[in-house]
């Protein structure tokens, strides 16, 4: 018999564009209902974001998926995840990488998910507390970094912490009343290009 997560998978990921298989295991395996409030677990396969404390949001799981996989995470990568939140993504990151560091700048966000994610048993992720548009530093440089927020432009902190050939999945606001542009930067040697995914609609990036 399937589990929630199971069903997930072969429901709304695989039919829209979620082709990796370690991504696909990865979603599969984690309990999205464990990052959620009790009064919210009821909703935690519906393919939506939905609100957690501190007015933020955990991801929609496609959205999720979909990040993972244009970052090509691979087993002994090392990942930064800037925008902890609930702790689900860096959940699922965790199934791909070797580690993960992953940044709240909200203490209590960050003391929740590091609470869930030691009782579930993730026993490969650092959470750190800090403006992640600076990025984590004592573990760069990274082979993967996701971005949970949106910027303004890609901080530059994150830019210099991204190793060669590694991956930076971010949203960029591209103006007032307009969609954010999910990008894929790559970093070859001393050049950094990027390609556009799609709109999305993510919480502003905070700084300072």
């Amino acid at each position: 018999m399937s589990t929630p997560a199971q069903r997930m998978v072969a429901e709304q990921l695989r039919p829209h564009g979620v082709t990796d298989e370690r991504v696909l295991e990865a979603m599969a395996s984690v309990p999205r209902e464990e990052f959620l409030a009790p009064r919210m677990r009821r909703h935690a396969y519906e393919d939506r974001a939905l609100a957690i404390e501190c007015g933020q949001t955990i991801s929609q799981p496609l959205v999720v998926a979909l990040m993972a996989q244009a970052a090509a995470p691979q087993p002994d990568d090392i990942a930064l995840e800037v925008g902890t939140g609930s702790g689900y993504a860096a959940a699922v990151l965790s199934r791909l990488c070797r580690k993960v560091v992953t940044i709240e700048r909200e203490p209590a966000l960050a003391e929740h998910a590091s609470e869930t994610l030691g009782r579930l048993g993730f026993n490969n992720i650092q959470v750190a507390v800090g403006d992640g548009s600076q990025g984590w530093p004592p573990e760069a440089p990274y082979n993967v970094i996701l971005v949970a927020a949106a910027a303004r432009g890609v901080p530059p902190a994150l830019v210099e912490q991204l190793a060669d050939g590694g991956r930076m999945v971010i949203p960029v606001a591209i103006g007032p009343d307009q969609p954010q542009d999910l990008r894929v930067y790559v970093r070859r040697g001393a050049e950094v290009g990027y390609r556009s995914m799609f709109p999305v609609l993510f919480v502003p990036l905070r700084t300072g």
